[in-house]
């Protein structure tokens, strides 16, 4: 079962679980030292009281490094490599005093210090190691003891690249986490930008359309219903809209966004312009304008009281597309409308400024050098390989 621990000072959280290394995968190897502990019992050591109190010390000396080893805090900690040193004191103690069963203390060093020092400075301290561990042994057993000298140092240097790439492992898993947890929350903030302005656009339009309709009931039962039919209309397509932003799939057209802000311009009294020239555009970059499209002429609809709306696609420079919405409100008041109305639970044009940047472009909004208010953004061309197309399209106005 897993468990996560929170590490103070680092941001992310630190993967552990019960299959990781810990300081009880070093204790099966003091069995090592049961020679060393027979030979007290029957009467084969000199001192026998010396001996017991210094295999108890080394005993005590091995679980504490051993236990200390597994984070990196107290594994690089003063005390740690003080207990380290005194093992080492203490096994060369023993060894030199004894030999025979108490050289195989030495490779129990080797565990120790593979567990407590960690590259760079692992491959010193293990030669080091290695090396008393040679000189102690071949002064008791002669050349022989060089077997001893080896397995110190093979353990050193197996024990440290196990629990180094284990330790590499257990990051790679946190990272893993990490990236997942990151993913989650930027699906939910993709997922509450589109919710919102889906949600934002379609009940604008529902209200303006809702509103015409009611001033018409009286005196044009015709007109309407035709009102009417464009609120079932654009219900029904937003409930497509939020079936497909749901799925992650909803990629939005352009032309279609710039047709629903003609009918909510209208059902606001509101004369729309529409101008758009320049190459076709991807689906991508053609999903991010028809956003801002929506956004803006959402906001001139509920805060403007314009009379007149411009909306202008246009190539900039050959390699960006600009799109601008104009209109002739009340510019400062309309600035503060959006404002309070972007505070409201929603993400409004600084979401949307937050998406443009993330795709190489830009998006400034503010009142207009006369009167009313201008929102421009600006997204690389990223031509789809159709024809260049140059000719402009007016929609409820006049081509300029």
């Amino acid at each position: 079962m897993a468990w996560l621990r929170k590490t103070r000072g680092t941001s992310c959280e630190t993967f552990r679980d019960e299959r990781s290394p810990n300081g009880y995968s070093l204790l099966p190897w003091l069995l090592m030292g049961m020679g060393a502990f027979s030979n007290l019992f029957q009467g084969e050591t000199p001192d026998p009281w010396i001996g017991g109190l210094g295999l108890l010390t080394f005993n005590s000396l091995y679980v504490y490094v051993s236990f200390r080893s597994f984070v990196k805090e107290t594994r690089e900690a003063t005390s740690t490599r003080v207990a380290l040193t005194l093992l080492g004191v203490v096994t060369c103690a023993l060894a030199l005093a004894y030999g025979g069963n108490w050289l195989l203390f030495f490779p129990l060093l080797g565990l120790a210090t593979g567990a407590a020092v960690r590259m760079p400075g692992l491959r010193p301290v293990g030669l080091v190691v290695g090396v008393v561990a040679g000189a102690v042994s071949v002064f008791h057993d002669g050349w022989g003891g060089l077997d001893i000298a080896y397995a110190t140092w093979i353990s050193t240097m197996v024990t440290a690249a196990i629990l180094s790439l284990s330790e590499a492992v257990r990051q790679l898993r946190t990272a893993r986490e990490e990236l997942a947890r990151r993913a989650v929350e930027e699906e939910r903030l993709r997922f509450s930008r589109d919710l919102h302005d889906l949600l934002g656009h379609t009940l604008s339009v529902i209200v303006v359309k809702s509103e015409a309709a009611r001033r018409l009931a009286a005196g044009d039962v015709a007109a309407a219903q035709a009102q009417l039919n464009d609120i079932e209309a654009v219900g029904r397509q937003a409930l497509t809209e939020i079936r497909e932003a749901v799925s992650g799939y909803r990629q939005g057209s352009l032309s279609d966004e710039l047709d629903r802000a003609v009918s909510a311009l209208r059902a606001a009294r509101i004369e729309p312009v529409v101008r758009r020239s320049g190459p076709p555009l991807v689906p991508q970059t053609e999903a991010l304008l028809g956003w801002v499209v929506r956004e803006a002429v959402t906001n001139v609809v509920r805060h403007s009281g314009a009379r007149q709306c411009e909306i202008v696609v246009a190539g900039s420079g050959g390699e960006r597309v600009r799109l601008t919405v104009t209109d002739d409100g009340c510019g400062v008041e309309r600035a503060a409308g959006a404002e309070r109305a972007g505070a409201v639970g929603g993400t409004g044009l600084k979401g949307l400024t937050e998406r443009l940047t993330t795709a190489g472009g830009t998006l400034t909004a503010g009142p207009g050098p006369r009167q009313g208010f201008v929102v421009t953004a600006e997204l690389p061309v990223e031509v789809g390989g159709l024809p260049t197309q140059r000719a402009g399209v007016a929609v409820g106005g006049v081509v300029g």
